[in-house]
């Protein structure tokens, strides 16, 4: 990333952890192992943790406690391998910056929104040693995929395809040389990850969920017991949000607590269907990538004029003076207090749990259009939604499925109100699903976290 050569001397080899939060399947840290034990150096990982007004762009109490476990937990896992970890306050520049005074060379991640291209190049542009970056929380890296930004799933699936087979790889941890326990560098204790987070100045008002515990243990625990059980009904019943069918990855995928390329390579291992395998690895790698390929290659894709193709953008505005029988404020949405009775079970589920299948999700979110004054508000309102309650909330999945609302990825269908030629989804979506066994099953998770049932205010 940067024309620097490794340093003559240096302390330790430095590798910054900021897409993928794990000690294990990491290549960007495999990498730095080599590196060291090359070096006859240690390998010291760190973290910045945003905070205060320099927080994470909508983050709140129920991401950074999910973060902080998942820290918890690959403080824990790199100390079993010898390998140091700081995490400190500052954007994770400040703080690669900051300790890469006294590393060889500097070994970055990747990720794909906007504020972390920003970090990455402050990185390059400001620190002395040689920067490395790493592509690991994809199958395949998305500038091999394809160098323009995709029209469609099936316009990227074939790229995909061709290119995946070399990139299903293991990823064995290396044997450490040097190990860092000698080393002395101020952080933040991560033992007590309850305690860092009650020392943070942040949003409070959305509270940490009890559904979701973060970390790569986690993750791989709860990856294998759904592989022994119900991954073998995913290919008939995924779309069924009250069959239990889904693997619940995506907040764990979110943090980089488990690498996709790992759960690829466990379910095509696992006992099940052809089926089963094949609409799975849809979604985590082709969906998935599909959305990283939209952020990458979209300058904007926060933005309704940005992200919206023009077609879409035409038609609504052709029909923004359709009657609109319906509109909730933004309190009334968030409190689930419309007409829609299962919208707002779902809404329950998201605000209370951190989660909504994607079946309800896409319902949820076309309502949303339907019952906003206008487009441009309607996209704002599902997105500030969105990232304020769903666990893995200001993600390239979310920015791209919330755009997939107004018509992105997708083609013209039958002219309608409101919609005009944009998907419309209606009520009747419902009858593909047994919704009371959903509402019964909200009710459950809503009254696990402490909440009243699907509804009540």
């Amino acid at each position: 990333m940067n024309e620097a050569a490794v340093a003559e001397k240096g302390d330790y080899v430095l590798c910054l952890l900021q897409q993928a939060h794990r000690s294990r399947f990491n290549a960007a840290l495999e990498f730095a192992v080599g590196e060291a034990n090359r070096l006859k150096l240690p390998v010291v990982a760190c973290f910045g943790l945003l905070d205060g007004s320099n927080g994470f762009p909508e983050a709140n109490a129920r991401h950074y406690a999910f973060l902080l476990d998942g820290l918890a937990d690959v403080a824990r896992g790199l100390a079993e391998r010898g390998i140091g970890f700081v995490a400190r306050k500052g954007s994770p520049a400040e703080v690669a910056v900051a300790l890469s005074r006294r590393a060889a060379t500097l070994v970055i991640d990747r990720g794909y929104l906007t504020i972390q291209k920003t970090w990455y190049a402050e990185i390059a542009r400001a620190a002395a040693v040689r920067v490395v970056q790493v592509e690991g929380d994809v199958v395949v890296p998305v500038g091999v995929a394809s160098d323009k930004h995709e029209y469609a799933a099936r316009t990227l699936r074939p790229k995909i395809s061709r290119r995946m087979p070399g990139f299903l790889a293991g990823l064995d941890p290396a044997e450490v040389a040097h190990r860092a326990d000698g080393l002395t560098l101020d952080g933040l204790d991560m033992s007590d990850p309850a305690a860092v987070l009650a020392g943070m100045t942040l949003d409070r008002s959305v509270a940490p969920v009890r559904r979701f515990r973060g970390g790569e243990t986690e993750a791989r625990n709860r990856l294998r017991t759904y592989l022994a059980g119900p991954f073998r009904n995913y290919g008939a019943e995924r779309g069924k949000p009250e069959a239990g069918a889904a693997s619940h990855m995506s907040p764990y995928l979110h943090y980089g607590h488990i690498s996709p390329v790992e759960i690829v390579l466990a379910v095509r291992s696992a006992e099940g269907s052809e089926e089963d395998r094949s609409a799975f690895i849809e979604e985590v790698v082709v969906r998935r990538e599909l959305a990283m390929n939209h952020v990458h290659y979209t300058e904007g894709y926060d933005r309704y004029d940005c992200a919206i193709p023009a077609w879409a953008r035409a038609t609504l505005e052709e029909h923004g003076r359709d009657p609109r029988p319906h509109r909730y404020s933004d309190d009334e949405l968030a409190e689930g207090r419309t007409h829609d009775h299962y919208w707002n079970v779902a809404m329950a589920e998201m605000r209370e749990t951190g989660y909504m299948h994607n079946h309800l999700r896409m319902y949820w979110g076309k309502k949303i259009l339907e019952w906003s004054e206008t487009p441009q508000q309607g996209f704002e309102r599902t997105l500030r939604l969105n990232n304020r309650y769903f666990l893995d909330g200001r993600d390239p999945n979310s920015f791209t499925n919330v755009a997939w609302i107004y018509g992105l990825h997708d083609r013209p269908w039958a002219r309608r109100p409101i919609f005009g030629t944009v998907r419309y989804q209606s009520e009747n979506s419902l009858m593909k699903i047994d919704a009371k066994a959903y509402e019964a099953a909200v009710d459950a998770l809503c009254r696990a976290e402490g909440a009243g049932r699907p509804g009540e205010t």
